[in-house]
């Protein structure tokens, strides 16, 4: 019986995460990943930058969402963050979703924190933010973050039109919105004979969506024309 995968079968780091990182258009000094799935990727940049206090990877992160966040499969990363266990990576993505609360997409991801709110530098923030003040993207949510510690530099992260040319899932996300069709409609531009259950896991969608896009690909390609 076929039951949909949620998470990668192991974490995702180091030169690996890099990467994918720079796939999903983050400028960073490495090799692209071909297509790496945008919500593995952005959950564990946000781990790497919270739990190993990586400000830069946090820096180009949050400037990715604040560019991109249109065509985030929300429901795909509600239910990643949910399932997170480290309060500060949890917080930060409540963070992202006050900042973005005009998007009622993520709405449930205000949910995954609760309690006080939560700094993001280990020590000085009571002083950072008297000198500078917050960040007017976490002003008011669960992240306290001082104004000038993750800068926003639009040039760090590639255009939404530069994205869709170098990644086929964004591709089929901004043509179909962002979904897990989309994603299986890039994963198959890539791999065309893969069967309909391994694209259902590559793309953690359901083998009924699979089905339908195998099927809805294969009328569109049979006669070789496309």
């Amino acid at each position: 019986m076929y039951r949909r995968q949620l998470k990668r079968s192991e974490p995702l780091g180091g030169e690996a995460l890099t990467a994918a990182m720079v796939g999903i258009g983050m400028s960073f000094a490495a090799k692209a990943a071909q297509s790496p799935n945008i919500e593995d990727t952005l959950l564990f940049a946000s781990k790497e930058g919270l739990e190993k206090h990586d400000l830069r990877v946090l820096s180009v992160l949050t400037t990715w969402i604040g560019v991109h966040s249109a065509w985030i499969n929300a429901d795909r990363l509600i239910r990643l963050v949910a399932e997170e266990t480290d309060p500060r990576v949890r917080a930060f993505w409540a963070a992202v979703a006050h900042w973005l609360k005009a998007d009622r997409r993520f709405a449930r991801l205000t949910k995954v924190h609760t309690g006080p709110r939560v700094d993001l530098l280990p020590t000085g923030t009571d002083f950072q933010i008297a000198r500078h003040g917050e960040d007017s993207r976490f002003v008011g949510g669960p992240l306290r973050v001082p104004a000038n510690v993750l800068r926003d530099r639009p040039a760090d992260v590639l255009t939404a039109a530069a994205l869709a040319r170098r990644h086929a899932g964004y591709r089929h996300r901004v043509i179909m919105g962002p979904s897990y069709r989309a994603d299986m409609w890039g994963t198959l531009q890539a791999s065309p004979s893969l069967s309909v259950a391994e694209l259902a896991r590559r793309a953690y969608g359901s083998f009924a969506t699979a089905w339908q896009v195998k099927r809805d690909w294969t009328v569109l390609h049979e006669d070789g024309t496309r």
